[in-house]
């Protein structure tokens, strides 16, 4: 990483608190800052520092709805990429990923290394398909 650019901040949006703790371990491990949030209220309340970032978002958390989310995503004060990990894998979650405009849609526990891969090509500007 050049020397004076901000690092990747990884939002980590997930009600489980040992979740929330081991990727933020392991975003620190490769040079991110992590940010957590035990609720999708509790992030968008949070102001987004300057750089690139990211949001690993539990999309199977109880309050507000998945497309309120990505409305608010979307908007000009945030339009960062989102990576959905779940539990559960069904078509249902599936479709809600979709229409949260989610890059990467990945099933609980997330692999380390592909989840690392996820973040590198949604904020690289790759394109993935599948």
């Amino acid at each position: 990483m050049p020397t004076g650019t901000p690092p990747l901040t990884v939002f980590i949006i997930d009600d489980d608190a040992s979740v929330r703790s081991s990727l933020s371990r392991l975003m620190r491990s490769v040079g991110f800052e992590a940010r957590t949030y035990a609720s999708r209220a509790d992030f968008l309340k949070d102001s987004r520092p300057a750089g690139k970032g990211v949001v690993l978002l539990d999309i199977t958390m109880p309050g507000m709805s998945g497309s309120d989310m990505h409305a608010r995503l979307g908007g000009p004060e945030w339009g960062l990429p989102v990576i959905v990990v779940s539990a559960t894998e069904n078509s249902e979650t599936r479709r809600t990923a979709q229409a949260l405009g989610a890059s990467f849609f990945l099933r609980k526990p997330a692999d380390d290394q592909a989840l690392l891969d996820a973040i590198q090509w949604v904020t690289s500007g790759t394109p993935h398909v599948g």
